[in-house]
């Protein structure tokens, strides 16, 4: 029969029992070595004095312990010290009479707590081996003392293997739990990330929804009051509508994108489709001036979808809550920043809507959206009253990463 089936048949056998079944086995094993071992003359042994009954029962003792070595280990080890003492002081024969020992000393450095453990181990190894010697003090042949030394060295090896066995596990225990961590790590980035695409998805379809819906809602208001005397002009609302609705799709599209299988997405609109923005708006009635400078570097695709956002969801504001006016966009950037100016005159027709009074923004999320998309880039956005009436939106946003400005 092949050894080494047999060894991995019964590896797989003892792993699938409890461990106190493995124990008692262990200690059946060495109680019945020691109680053998005791009949059996070894090679250059002291003149032994005949093992006694009291000897035996110090043997069945020192083995039997092994039981409960896992569950108080601090215990066993007392124990079979206790009988080892006893056993060499009273000029019984070694042989393998100090197996018990080892096993306890064993277990003690392996499944104790580390520096208590191995302090135990230390101390009672230090007591073990004066005991030893001073019980060795006439021993006959001289030659024989090779045997204490052995039992010191022995028990020195085996509280170093179980404190190597437990650096072991404590270290795999580690990395386990490291590994652990950076999984449910990963698991909260996922989740932030997708968070984060939550509320930008939600943002961008706010803001094209809100601009879009401002600009129809004037238009079909025109259309409807001009539509018997100025058909013309009529005709013109309804195209800006349709224009307006054609664009916000293909937005919603661009943006909902991203949910999507497949490559084939429109871009995000930039600052390259501000025109077309003021366009629109002059086109809803707006009077709008539109003053841009050309940038000293070039402006991030971030920053450029950041600033068109922004002029939109102002001017769908002054759209909703103003009307008809006076609106001055101004796009400024510079070699680290860009900045965003929008300001309005206020209401030309008082019953067109109902002012903005005090320094408070309209209700709704569009200013909140704005100061995120500002706060998230690593810039700032105020947005207030003038006292001389209108309100204004001024933005910055930073050209340069937060951290290289420095």
């Amino acid at each position: 029969m092949d050894l080494t089936a047999v060894s991995r048949q019964l590896s797989a056998w003892f792993s699938r029992q409890p461990a106190w079944v493995s124990d008692v086995l262990l200690a059946l094993f060495v109680t019945a070595i020691q109680i053998q071992s005791a009949a059996i003359p070894v090679p250059l042994e002291p003149v032994p004095r005949p093992v006694s009954a009291f000897g035996y029962v110090l043997l069945i003792v020192s083995g039997v312990a092994i039981v409960a070595r896992r569950r108080r280990p601090v215990l066993v080890f007392t124990i079979t010290a206790s009988a080892s003492l006893i056993y060499f002081g009273l000029d019984f024969p070694d042989r393998l009479s100090y197996l018990g020992l080892f096993v306890a000393l064993y277990t003690l450095a392996a499944y104790g707590d580390g520096r208590r453990s191995l302090m135990i181990a230390g101390v009672g190894t230090a007591v073990l081996a004066v005991g030893w010697l001073i019980a060795a003090a006439d021993i006959e042949p001289l030659v024989a003392i090779g045997w204490v030394f052995f039992r010191i060295g022995a028990s020195v090896i085996s509280t170093t293997l179980g404190e190597s066995v437990r650096s072991r596990r404590v270290i795999a225990i580690d990395a386990q739990e490291r590994a652990e961590l950076a999984e449910r790590s990963r698991d909260g980035e996922a989740r932030a990330r997708v968070d984060a695409e939550r509320l930008r998805i939600a943002r961008e379809v706010h803001d094209t929804v809100a601009h879009a819906i401002a600009i129809i809602n004037v238009q079909s208001g025109v259309t409807a009051h001009v539509l018997d005397k100025r058909p013309e002009q009529a005709r013109e609302a309804l195209h800006t509508i349709e224009q307006t609705s054609s664009r916000a799709l293909r937005e919603m599209r661009a943006i909902l994108g991203v949910l999507r299988d497949g490559d084939e997405r429109e871009p995000y609109p930039g600052g390259g489709q501000i025109d077309e923005l003021i366009a629109k708006a002059r086109d809803a009635g707006l009077d709008i001036c539109f003053e841009q400078t050309s940038p000293v570097t070039p402006v991030p695709s971030a920053i450029g979808s950041a600033a068109y956002r922004i002029v939109q969801e102002s001017i769908t504001n002054v759209i909703r809550h103003v009307g008809t006016t006076r609106v001055t966009v101004a796009l400024e950037p510079s070699i680290d920043a860009l900045l965003i100016r929008v300001v309005d005159e206020g209401r030309r027709d008082p019953t067109h809507a109902p002012a903005r009074t005090g320094s408070s923004p309209p209700s709704g999320h569009g200013i909140v959206g704005m100061r995120e998309r500002c706060q998230l880039l690593g810039g700032d956005l105020d947005a207030k009253a003038r006292p001389e009436g209108g309100f204004e939106v001024i933005a910055r946003l930073p050209l340069l990463p937060v951290g290289s400005r420095w």
